[in-house]
């Protein structure tokens, strides 16, 4: 009688080995899965925020700039252009850098790009920021 159950728990071994080593084999699988998922996000992110930290001290700088350079001249249509750069300049001051949870990071980045093209169009329509060719 001890001979059959030793017989019956080592045919059940046998019969459940692949299931068990399917089992083990999707744990560390999937365990090693998360790991490799979690560097990638990691790289994945800091690469668009530096990406979006880029844009962003470009746009400062571009307005800044800008803003110096129209300080002098007191017209009509200048004026318009330094309000323009002087609500750029409190969008950008007010723009979370350091929370990357935000819920509304891509609406006010987007908001951004608006007021930005928006500053570079002259009076006619046309942009007045050249790319290099």
């Amino acid at each position: 009688m001890a001979t059959a159950t030793v017989r019956r728990d080592m045919f059940e071994e046998i019969v459940m080995a692949e299931e068990r080593f399917h089992g083990e084999g999707y744990q560390q699988g999937y365990a090693e899965g998360s790991h490799v998922g979690v560097a990638e996000g990691r790289r994945y992110g800091s690469l668009l925020g530096a990406k979006i930290g880029s844009e962003i001290g470009f746009y400062l700088g571009f307005a800044l700039t800008w803003q110096c350079l129209l300080q002098k001249c007191t017209d009509e249509k200048n004026n318009k252009k330094i309000r323009a750069l002087d609500s750029l300049i409190r969008m950008i001051q007010k723009f979370p850098y350091e929370d990357p949870t935000y819920d509304k990071l891509q609406e006010d980045l987007e908001k951004i790009r608006g007021k930005f093209k928006q500053v570079i169009k002259d009076p006619i329509g046309r942009s007045v920021h050249r790319e290099a060719e």
